[in-house]
């Protein structure tokens, strides 16, 4: 196995364990190359699209917790807010953002944003904070 895919297996890891930020995920994914991933609820499994064009995928397992069909836009800011303060972690943030009717996202890191997804296509973009 090469040293990206290590990384990224090990911060994959951590998040999912709460152990790491949102910034700090994307500071150690940027140093594996990676260039955008996404995160879908239904199938529990994140792929990762490396700038080599490499793609990784890894499998955190699918929660059990509902998603309505309806999206909450509301909720799902507030779970990011959350994130961004460091007062909601990786595991509570799936739960949150799973209750507001995200079926899953995609980081995209060149762009510095987030694009959140709902069942019927709705799209929710957060751009990444200033480093101030």
């Amino acid at each position: 196995m090469n040293e990206a895919i290590q990384l990224i297996d090990a911060v994959a890891r951590n998040s999912y364990a709460g152990q790491m930020t949102f910034g700090e995920v994307v500071g150690k994914l940027i140093g594996a190359g990676v260039e955008s991933y996404f995160a879908d609820y239904r199938s529990g499994r994140t792929t990762y699209y490396l700038q080599d064009g490499s793609v990784h995928a890894v499998d955190f397992g699918r929660k059990e917790y509902p998603i309505p069909a309806a999206f909450d836009a509301i909720a799902l800011l507030a779970a990011i807010r959350g994130a961004q303060r460091d007062a909601v972690r990786y595991p509570e943030f799936i739960q949150l953002s799973m209750a507001a009717g995200c079926v899953g996202y995609i980081v995209w890191i060149a762009g510095r944003h987030v694009s959140y997804f709902g069942h019927a296509g709705e799209v929710h973009v957060e751009h990444f904070p200033s480093a101030n």
